[in-house]
């Protein structure tokens, strides 16, 4: 069988992304080869702004798959504007390449945008993002943005949901359901159910040491410490609770000293800096329910990997994957964003049905999640691929 070339323009190695790269080159039907577009990325670590921190992740994420560091000569090189991708001669390099289809994930970056509007009628164009219609909006900034995104894209051919209101936004945008695809947001769930007992018995060890009492209920925040994830607000939640539980923050960023300020009078609310890759399956299993109470979140992958972990999950109703992920009393419960006293009843349901019933939902949620692999999103994208290659020849 000939393989499709699927050429995807990416910004840099994003743990999420490599494990269906990966999966992809492993592909019987698909030839593929990554053209990142941060090419300062290629010599080591680079700010994180939300962390705070220069981060390297500790697994490798460019094994397993053919990829080209494009150069970049952007004055002030980011994703951070749009600007901050400059890359002369990435059409250039993905032509010489001669590809059957073209996945640009994000168009919101120059280059990015340059090489959708060139492929467009060249070759296939497909595309990834994650953007959803959560958040409020004035009615004449909906308007205009609903404008500006129909033409943006009309220059993709299919564009790949990672979910229901990823799907919604892209409708809103213009494209009908014909060209709108599916392939699930995910995680490399295999990694983060391995070795469930040995996991189990570390995480143990681990609240012990915190001084966790082994019955306690705990509550744990992994990720940035920014105002868009409002860990303030589930401190201040679960400040009202005063029921024996605990509370694990996990990370590092701007809001830091102002959480450590306002726990100060609590001993059960704990602080662990930044932990990377290769630990995050054990920093889910510390918690017996993990909450994500963001303002804004397009999915929440922090979410999958939980659920894969085996963990019930709280979520706002701005986190865009809860809508496919949560069901509510089964795997986890939602509450309103940035509600306070919304997500005080829910924080208190979970530590009342107790560990056992959160042992019950988190193995609900692992079963939900599986569905949501790499394994399935790289299978997708191979169809969309072998769709959209047999039309634009036809």
């Amino acid at each position: 069988m000939l393989k499709q070339k699927l050429a995807v323009i990416a910004s840099h190695p994003i743990q999420y992304y490599s494990p269906v790269f990966r999966t992809l080159a492993l592909s019987e039907t698909i030839e593929l080869r990554v053209f990142y577009t941060w090419s300062q990325t290629a010599k080591g670590p680079v700010l994180d702004q939300g962390f705070q921190t220069a981060v390297k992740w500790d697994l490798p994420l460019l094994d397993g798959y053919t990829f080209e560091f494009v150069p970049n000569v952007a004055k002030r090189p980011g994703t951070d504007h749009f600007w901050g991708l400059k890359n002369p001669t990435l059409i250039q390099q993905i032509e010489t390449w001669r590809p059957d289809a073209l996945l640009v994930y994000g168009w919101n970056h120059r280059s990015h945008f340059q090489a959708l509007r060139h492929f467009k009628d060249r070759l296939p164009v497909l595309f990834r993002g994650d953007s959803t219609l959560l958040g409020r909006r004035s009615w004449w900034r909906k308007f205009l943005r609903q404008h500006f995104l129909t033409w943006i894209y009309s220059h993709v051919d299919v564009a790949i949901a990672v979910g229901t209101n990823n799907r919604d936004y892209f409708e809103w945008c213009g494209l009908p359901p014909e060209r709108i695809a599916f392939a699930p947001h995910s995680v490399d769930t295999e990694r983060f159910s391995a070795d469930p007992e040995g996991q189990d018995k570390r995480a143990a060890e681990w609240r012990v040491s915190l001084g966790i009492d082994p019955a306690a209920v705990v509550v744990a925040y992994a990720g940035k410490l920014q105002s868009v994830k409002n860990p303030l607000l589930l401190l201040d939640a679960f400040s009202a609770l005063n029921d024996g539980s605990h509370l694990v923050f996990f990370g590092n960023g701007v809001l830091q000293s102002a959480l450590r300020r306002r726990a100060a009078a609590h001993s059960n609310v704990h602080f662990l800096p930044f932990q990377n890759q290769s630990v995050m399956p054990l920093v889910y299993r510390v918690s017996d329910v993990f909450v994500l109470p963001s303002r804004s979140e397009t999915w929440g992958l922090a979410l999958n990997e939980a659920m894969a972990c085996g963990r019930a999950v709280i979520a706002s109703s701005h986190v865009g994957g809860a809508r496919d992920l949560i069901q509510v009393g089964v795997n986890g419960w939602l509450f309103e964003s940035g509600n306070l006293e919304r997500l005080i009843d829910v924080l208190r349901i979970a530590a009342s049905v107790g560990r056992q019933r959160l042992k019950e939902m988190g193995a609900s949620g692992q079963t939900l999640i599986a569905g949501w692999s790499t394994v399935e999103s790289a299978r997708r994208i191979s169809e969309v691929v072998a769709t959209c290659s047999i039309a634009h020849r036809c």
